[in-house]
């Protein structure tokens, strides 16, 4: 009789939660033959088995959080099997949701812009109507238009009585109008109100990560706005935003570092393992672009495509997501213009994108409308000065400002 423990499946993980069984209760394994899907942190994969023999118990069913190296399968063992190494966890997709990189990664600088154009009621003609406040005020309450009633005042001036007059002959607008017709919106169908549930895989990840970013970061913010007007045809603003993260970076390297405040240690990187953050209905997924300083456009693009399909099959593995040296929100896409993002240790900083605006700024004593990137960066105040945080940002929107 062997038994099999849960094995580290990358990172030092504490835990997994168990998906699915692909094996029974006296069935007879080979090496290597899945046992289970197991899904940790941020991945879903499968455990293999590290023996042949026959399955005597199971520990555990789907649902179940299983603590590292706590005991999984107990083996009937078949007649001389040795040890084999256990083979690699392998991935195995789960079905399609609905994550993507916050902010779409568009491949172009197309906004759809919304604009509201506010009408006022035009009079019927450019007379001034002569009346007292108070009048005016009594106009307004009966729904009455000045300017059709008759004036029998001293200098043609509305009075009370006219306006009063005009109301009883002609029903307030308000009145007439007929009821609005509106509904509230409706509970989500696919929602459980009012039952406790457990937080499992990505948000039971997020609660301990957003746990320790509060005990051990003092977070401080900076917002501003890169004017992109000039940017020429077909640029695609997320490979801008990842070219300007490593101009601020290597403007101020100190942005692109890990520290240890226990030990009060800092060690800064040249290379840039660009960490994005992305929305999934299970929670937020961070894999990572590896070595974005040293990658053109077009490479940059196919990594981007590369972890959008990852995060939606959740093929993503640990390996993904681990030593990031610096991280991009990208949310503004969905909604949003400002944030205070939350720097996840031993990182030291995270930039936060909101969605495109067109603005009224001043150019040469007069006004013009231009598109613009509003940008919010989270540092370490622990160990990052304000004027350090400043010099990066500032590089990051003079890269952005450049037209290509």
């Amino acid at each position: 009789m062997k038994t099999f423990n849960l094995p580290d499946l990358g990172e030092g993980l504490q835990e997994a939660e168990i998906v699915s069984w692909h094996v029974q209760e006296g069935d007879v394994v080979k090496v290597d033959q899945p046992l289970l899907s197991v899904e940790t942190a941020k991945a879903v994969v499968d455990v293999p088995s590290p023996w042949a023999g026959k399955i005597s118990k199971l520990h555990g069913k789907a649902g179940d959080i299983i603590p590292t190296h706590a005991a999984l399968v107990e083996f009937d063992m078949q007649g001389d099997a040795t040890l084999a190494k256990p083979a690699a966890a392998k991935r195995q997709p789960v079905a399609e949701d609905s994550g993507t990189v916050v902010g779409n990664m568009p491949t172009s600088n197309d906004v759809v812009a919304e604009t509201a154009i506010i009408r006022r009621k035009q009079g019927k003609g450019a007379t001034h109507v002569k009346a007292l406040p108070s009048v005016r005020i009594l106009a307004k309450q009966l729904g009455v238009d000045l300017t059709d009633c008759e004036a029998s005042g001293k200098n043609s001036t509305v009075t009370a009585d006219d306006v009063r007059r005009h109301a009883g002959g002609a029903p307030a607008a308000a009145a007439q109008a007929p009821a609005a017709r509106w509904e509230m919106p409706k509970p989500r169908a696919d929602v459980r109100y009012g039952v406790a549930e457990p937080l499992r895989g990505p948000r039971r990840a997020m609660h301990a990560s957003m746990t320790r970013s509060r005990s051990e970061v003092a977070g401080c913010t900076l917002f501003d706005d890169a004017d992109i007007h000039n940017w020429a045809a077909g640029q695609d603003i997320t490979v801008r935003l990842i070219r300007a993260i490593v101009a601020g970076c290597r403007a101020e390297p100190e942005l692109n570092a890990w520290y240890d405040g226990d030990k009060l240690e800092r060690t800064l990187h040249e290379r840039v393992d660009l960490a994005m953050a992305v929305d999934t209905p299970d929670g937020l997924i961070v894999p990572v672009l590896r070595d974005v300083g040293r990658k053109q456009a077009s490479q940059l693009r196919a990594d981007l495509n590369r972890i959008k399909e990852a995060t939606r099959n959740r093929s993503v593995t640990p390996a993904d997501m681990k030593d990031a040296t610096i991280t991009l929100s990208n949310f503004g896409m969905m909604a949003g213009r400002y944030a205070t993002p939350v720097v996840v240790p031993p990182q030291v900083a995270i930039l936060g994108t909101g969605g495109l605006r067109f603005d009224v700024v001043p150019v040469m004593g007069g006004i013009e409308v231009h598109k613009r990137i509003p940008l919010s960066i989270t540092f370490d105040h622990r160990c990052i000065t304000g004027g350090t945080a400043c010099r990066w940002l500032a590089a990051v929107i003079a890269d952005l400002q450049k037209t290509h």
